[in-house]
């Protein structure tokens, strides 16, 4: 059961590694931030299935603090162009 739960694992990120490629050349902002937000679950499902693998303790810690970066990217990412709207609207 462990090797299936560690190839599961390393099929996880390799997609997430594909999602790499969207970030560098993904040709708009959404596009890079969800390509982020692939990094996120995909690192937490990764380590989530790794620490039920291998019974180590505090993987699920890093996994849930993994989750919380994720979240405030997303909201940083939103706030971001939320500032980046009003300030162009205010030049029409």
């Amino acid at each position: 059961m462990t090797d299936f739960l560690f190839a599961a694992a390393v099929l996880i990120l390799f997609m997430v590694a594909i999602g790499f490629v969207r970030i560098l050349y993904g040709p708009h902002d959404a596009d890079r931030a969800m390509a982020a937000q692939l990094f996120g679950s995909g690192g937490i499902a990764s380590l989530l299935l790794v620490a039920s693998a291998t019974h180590v303790r505090g993987v699920e810690d890093v996994a849930l603090g993994l989750a919380l970066l994720a979240a405030f990217a997303s909201v940083a990412f939103v706030n971001s162009i939320a500032t980046a709207g009003e300030d162009g609207a205010g030049g029409e």
